[in-house]
């Protein structure tokens, strides 16, 4: 399953209301670390299909959902569960850095 373009109207459903871990990508077009970063998302959405969802969303089009969490920096990273934050990074990460991220928190 490839990355999931979550935006203001659709995070409740596809982020809050998921029953997988999700993390989010908070990303913009703008961004050199972010457009860098995006085969190795791509990747891990592929291998933790139907364990874990990975989903991107672009600050500048989601503002409200951005600025509702905090995110003043991108690449910002979040893990949801059930609903809530359980882990935060800012910065750009490897594949394998993120694919340990995810474990440790899912």
């Amino acid at each position: 399953m490839p990355t999931i373009n979550v935006t203001d109207a659709t995070f409740k459903t596809d982020v809050l209301s998921s029953d997988k871990p999700v993390l989010v990508d908070f990303w913009a077009e703008w961004c050199g670390p972010c457009k860098a970063m995006s085969p190795a998302l791509e990747e891990l959405a592929e291998e933790t299909a139907g364990k874990a969802v990975i989903a991107k969303i672009n600050i500048d089009d989601a503002m409200d959902t951005a600025l509702n969490y905090n995110v003043r920096g991108v690449p910002a990273l979040l893990i949801f569960k059930n609903g809530e934050v359980v882990a935060a990074q800012n910065g750009a990460m490897t594949k394998s850095k993120l694919t340990e991220w995810l474990a440790e928190h899912s």
